[in-house]
């Protein structure tokens, strides 16, 4: 049986094609992102209501010239003052309007975005270890940080768009429609024909819009490579080589780029000629009106005034397709991380600290992509308070056994408790909070040493980061101390030392293993004489146990090393 979890070099691609998929309407995505943006009732309220109040003042333009011309300059039956008076509270109004919808849904998106980052954020620590080997860490922190400011920005603005314009064209339609009616039906017949146009592109820019963002999260890729692994690439002179993967997968994210822009372009013109037919229609038509009928020149001039004015909306909801779009392919993909990304599993049980007996029973843990299993473990105990080197060459499978009691790796077969629980039946934070790790690998936080100590506390800034190789260790060696957790795992915990100093450190060490249940992984011999029991790891199964001098008269593996001097194979 196979563990649930992806061996390191494995890496799988997640899509969210099921997730942002075509057969969805707009209507029902945008629904999706409720809970994120549709919390702040009050301000859409005011959003809405000052979209309203901006879009009927649209009409009002036109419907000032109306009268301004057939009274105004015939007869002299309008004042002077009521003009300019009507033209200021007309734009006074329309310019408050529009500003409250822009501070509102400014509001509501930042609000929005804080809660989506917030779930996130929540997910990738408790999401199952799998997440990290499915997505790199860039295209993680790029999903997190840039995609739904992005993404949330277009698809927000866009709505802002989409309710001003489209009630900006009702309106402008209805007052057509009171002026002349027959006219208005030739600008009504544009309206279908845009809405095929906008159909077939969205859909092309939906698909470019997701490859596009697939082709940026495998460059921002590269670039992460590259700035991790500086020295090595120099070192073997292969900038020449990383500079061409570069530019094959820039040249692939330009061509992408290109074609997406190429897509949404094309609606402004298309829709652009179509309602340049229909006024070319309605002049005609107006002109033949106006001769046989009589109407009158405001009168013309308003519905004429309001045509044009009808093609800046149009034309606005015509090009929001592609931002709309764009918006929701960003905010669905951090929607699949949170909604599509299982957490760990946990259990009930839970005590303030363990006692420390650890046992193993027909224990089997298996990657997916290996043909041998990386540990087989018929049966193992350590009891609370003893001394246990695992040694072994490597790959032998100590690193696995360290992961699988912090369930970093879980079994797929066999038993494994603590304190005669078994560990699934732990709740993860308090298993967890049972163990304390010093690593030949420590990571640091960009903070204070205080705080890398204490994981947290917010102390006065020493950066952590900078420390050597040796200071760092020392550091982990103050953390696993802060935590004074029951069980210690040393992992090399003193490769980093220098003679004088892995002295002092390692009596510090023996000083808190006293009392605890430990395990240490040594690549030196001299780490691991004065241990309780050493247990020989071969392959993932248990070659020899015992202790030092048992080992050593035994004349197995462990002695055939210890007498070659393999200390780094060991």
């Amino acid at each position: 049986m196979v563990v649930n979890h992806l061996s390191p070099t494995e890496s799988v691609h997640v899509s969210i094609e099921d997730l942002s998929a075509p057969s969805r309407s707009v209507l029902q995505r945008i629904r999706r992102f409720t809970p994120y943006f549709g919390t702040l009732p009050a301000i859409w309220l005011m959003v809405a209501l000052s979209a309203v109040v901006g879009a009927a003042t649209e009409p009002m333009i036109p419907a000032l010239l109306k009268p301004l011309l057939d009274r105004g300059f015939q007869r002299g039956e309008i004042e002077i003052w009521e003009v300019p008076a009507s033209l200021l509270l007309l734009f006074g109004v329309r310019g408050l309007a529009g500003y409250l919808s822009q501070i509102g849904l400014t509001r509501i998106t930042q609000h929005g975005l804080q809660l989506m980052r917030q779930a996130m954020f929540a997910k990738i620590l408790a999401a199952e270890l799998r997440l990290f080997a499915q997505q790199s860490s860039s295209a993680l922190s790029n999903t997190v940080v840039y995609e739904v400011q992005t993404g949330a920005s277009m698809l927000v603005n866009a709505m802002l768009s989409l309710t001003r314009n489209g009630l900006t064209l009702l309106a402008l339609t209805a007052y057509l429609f009171y002026l002349n009616w027959k006219l208005t039906l030739i600008v009504a017949a544009i309206f279908p024909a845009v809405a095929w146009v906008m159909k077939v592109l969205t859909r092309r820019v939906h698909k470019l819009t997701q490859a596009n963002q697939e082709a940026t999260d495998e460059l921002a890729y590269v670039v992460e490579e590259n700035v991790l692994a500086h020295r090595d690439i120099r070192l073997y002179a292969a900038q020449a080589t990383q500079a061409e993967r570069f530019e094959r997968l820039s040249e692939s994210l330009r061509h992408l780029a290109m074609k997406s822009t190429v897509a949404g372009a094309a609606m402004t013109p298309m829709t652009q000629m179509l309602a340049a037919v229909a006024l070319s229609a309605v002049i005609s038509v107006a002109l033949v009106q106006s001769a046989s009928s009589g109407t009158s020149v405001g009168g013309f001039v308003a519905f004429v005034t309001a045509m044009l004015m009808i093609i800046a909306p149009v034309r606005q909801l015509s090009e929001l397709s592609s931002p709309i779009t764009r918006g929701l392919v960003s905010l669905e993909r951090a929607l699949a991380l949170i909604e599509h990304t299982p957490d760990e599993s946990s259990g009930h049980f839970a005590t303030a600290r363990a006692a420390g007996l650890l046992s193993f029973s027909k224990l089997l843990v298996q990657y997916p992509s290996a043909q041998n299993p990386a540990l087989a473990i018929d049966a193992l105990t350590i009891h609370p308070g003893e001394t246990v080197a695992l040694v072994g060459a490597s790959g032998s499978g100590k690193t696995t056994l360290i992961n699988v009691l912090t369930r970093f790796v879980d079994i797929g077969s066999g038993q494994v408790t603590l304190d005669g629980h078994e560990l699934r039946e732990w709740q993860l934070p308090a298993l967890r909070a049972q163990f304390s790790l010093v690593s030949q690998q420590v990571v640091m936080i960009n903070d204070s040493i205080a705080a890398n100590v204490a994981l947290g506390l917010p102390l006065d800034k020493h950066n952590a980061t900078q420390l050597s190789g040796g200071q760092r260790q020392r550091l982990a060696i103050a953390r696993a101390l802060y935590k004074d957790a029951p069980i210690l795992i040393l992992d090399e915990a003193t490769s980093a030392l220098d003679t004088e100093s892995e002295r002092s450190v390692q009596e510090a060490l023996d000083r808190l293993m006293i009392n605890r249940t430990t395990l240490v992984i040594a690549h030196r011999l001299s780490t691991v004489h004065h241990a309780d029991r050493i247990v020989v790891l071969d392959h993932g199964r248990i070659a020899e146990m015992g202790n030092h001098a048992e080992l050593i008269q035994h004349d197995g593996l462990y002695a055939r090393l210890y007498r070659l001097g393999l200390h780094d194979a060991v």
